[in-house]
């Protein structure tokens, strides 16, 4: 290939196709951001499952408790991994991130419970779904389905990039509370 023909490639940085790859592909992009979102949720939600499955079978404890250690353990695993690889958190303290996520998982709850109620509660009888296949034991998997990806992408990933992994005002305050707290532990 020819100097000539260099200059010309079409994924060349100074082409347009090399400058949207080259803006794609760095590593705070907005798409690569959430595919590294995506893959955390994906590993919390194994955590997640995998231990409530084992409380809940190996160990026999009640259906309720073996949920909510899955979900605190799964919610650990996620805001580490989001710390670390997701959204490479730099210049803000542990303590702020613990209370900030916190914050954001506790809505996360709420706006899953709450929401999946309300459209179940809207699309319950809406009978002509059965006509395109739906079946009456599938309206909670769709509501549930439909608010988790809702609250997922406009809840959860927009409050963790700009909010929880990023340095703000509120930081100082988060990090007198959990230090509030720990003087208390050791009174």
């Amino acid at each position: 290939m020819t100097d000539q023909q260099n200059d010309t490639d079409s994924t060349t940085p100074d082409s347009l196709a090399g400058r949207i790859g080259k803006r794609v592909m760095t590593s705070d992009s907005l798409i690569f951001t959430f595919l590294r979102s995506v893959v955390s949720s994906q590993a919390a939600s194994w955590v997640d499952l995998g231990l409530g499955f084992v409380f809940f079978s190996w160990l026999g404890l009640a259906p309720w408790l073996s949920t909510a250690i899955g979900a605190v353990a799964g919610g650990i695993v996620n805001c580490i991994i989001n710390y670390r690889f997701t959204f490479h958190a730099q210049g803000v303290s542990w303590r702020a991130v613990i209370v900030k996520y916190s914050i954001v998982w506790i809505g996360s709850i709420l706006l899953n419970s709450g929401g999946t109620q309300a459209v179940y509660s809207l699309i319950k009888d809406w009978h002509w779904l059965e006509t395109i296949g739906f079946k009456p034991d599938g309206y909670y998997a769709a509501a549930r389905l439909f608010v988790s990806l809702m609250v997922s992408w406009f809840w959860n990933f927009v409050l963790q990039r700009y909010f929880v992994y990023r340095p703000t005002r509120f930081d100082k305050t988060a990090e007198e509370f959990v230090d509030r707290l720990r003087l208390n532990r050791k009174s």
